[in-house]
């Protein structure tokens, strides 16, 4: 089965490029984007690390909500260890496009598509001293060069699911890239257990990083730096719909329009042309984050005059639920789950969301803390919204538990870096490839 899994892989890994070049073409602008940051990006990354002189760190995240997730623990090496350099790879657009000048790292790339030739001339270019991937992406060459070289490697925010690969009869492929691995954080017991039936006892439950994520953004925010968005709030009370989905707008449009005295701020996943216009079809008396930053100046003291604030930009997300009375978090509705309750509940906001959830640890640590509501459907809905909205006790218990639940869980970096700490200081100074 091993050989199975290998040439099923391969296959799946070498068709992936072709693919994205093809709906590139089609015009996917993801996939567009994901070809294009890969154009002759070896030869720069070859030219870059010829400049350098100081021994490296490899960080590796999916997409942007791994890197959310990772960088806690890239911020604390770096705070740490000054004189290492951070390089921070991604492999989808969405992460690398938003945090390419992220100050926090000192090179940031797309990663060359995996293969054994792409693996080997990226490690031997950057020549890391030590390897972190996050949460998960397992990339069989870039692994198997890591263990081969006697590169420390690391699972940060790991979680696994018995459904995965790994722990079927079939798994054995899968199986092998974990053993490349020197050591897992995981961020629960759950996860912990299944590695250590494989035979896999070098782990770690350290919890998930991002509760010291979003209050850090809590502790830290600079509310006079969005003083347009408390200008549009002014007074209201205010429902924040984050991270929403088509299918996510279809079941709250109803509760806004019917609730005029609310303020709604509406941030989407996807913020293309298309789907704003979307958002301003369904939500009535809306405008546009831009447009209303420019026609606040004008209006005495910011007066609101329009219930619905659609955000069209990327990166505010996570300090606009300062401003919400309740925040309803999207993706409950879809196939592909919900997003990130802990950004919302970290401000003591009660969360809302869709019936989608379950994969999701935080999620159903959250609503098992009485901090967050369910949902089904359109009615089910708003019977919550309307109870958070009007009953002070009632929103008041949800609150606390909410705020109480993400400072319960927070800590997981420090536990990481207790003992990366030992690691990074028994490497030698330079590793020759």
């Amino acid at each position: 089965m091993y050989w199975l899994g290998r040439l099923a892989y391969g296959i799946v890994t070498g068709l992936y490029p072709l693919v994205a070049q093809l709906l590139g073409s089609l015009g996917n602008k993801k996939a567009k984007a994901w070809v294009q940051g890969r154009k002759q990006l070896l030869v720069h990354i070859q030219r870059d690390m010829a400049l350098a002189t100081q021994p490296r760190i490899w960080i590796h995240c999916a997409s942007l909500g791994e890197f959310e997730q990772g960088r806690p623990v890239i911020e604390a090496i770096k705070q740490a260890y000054p004189n290492l350099s951070i390089v921070l790879t991604f492999f989808s657009p969405s992460g690398y496009e938003v945090q390419k000048n992220y100050a926090g790292a000192d090179y940031i790339y797309y990663l060359p598509a995996d293969s054994n030739a792409n693996a080997q001339a990226f490690i031997k270019a950057i020549q890391p001293q030590l390897a972190l991937f996050v949460k998960y992406e397992f990339w069989w060459h870039y692994l198997k060069i890591c263990k081969q070289q006697q590169i420390p490697l690391f699972l940060v925010s790991g979680i696994f699911r018995a459904s995965q690969p790994f722990f079927q009869w079939y798994g054995q492929f899968h199986r092998n890239m974990l053993q490349c691995f020197s050591y897992f954080f995981v961020q629960q017991t759950a996860s912990a257990a299944l590695l250590q039936q494989i035979g896999i006892q070098h782990v770690a439950v350290t919890g998930d990083t991002r509760f010291d994520r979003v209050l850090s953004i809590a502790n830290n925010i600079d509310t006079s730096a969005l003083r347009q968005i408390q200008n549009f709030v002014g007074n209201r009370l205010t429902l924040v719909a984050g991270s929403t989905w088509t299918e996510d707008d279809e079941e709250i449009d109803h509760f806004v329009t019917t609730h005029a005295a609310y303020a709604c701020i509406v941030a989407p996943h996807d913020i293309s042309e298309e789907r704003i216009d979307e958002c301003m079809r369904l939500y009535q008396n809306a405008i546009r984050y831009s447009e209303w930053v420019q026609q606040a100046t004008h209006l005495p003291q910011g007066m609101p005059t329009y219930q619905t604030l659609i955000i069209d930009n990327v990166g505010m997300l996570s300090k606009l639920y300062y401003w919400a009375h309740v925040a309803f978090i999207g993706g409950g509705f879809t196939a592909g789950g919900i997003h990130n309750v802990l950004e919302a509940a970290v401000y003591g906001k009660p969360v809302v969301h869709g019936p989608v959830y379950e994969k999701y640890q935080e999620a159903v640590g959250l609503l098992s803390a009485g901090g967050s509501f369910v949902a089904d459907n359109a009615l089910v809905l708003e019977d919550y919204l309307n109870e958070l909205f009007t009953n002070q006790q009632f929103y008041e218990k949800a609150a606390k538990a909410a705020a109480y639940y993400v400072q319960s869980q927070a800590g997981a970096t420090a536990r990481i870096m207790e003992y990366l700490k030992k690691q990074i200081d028994a490497l030698p100074m330079h590793r020759t490839v």
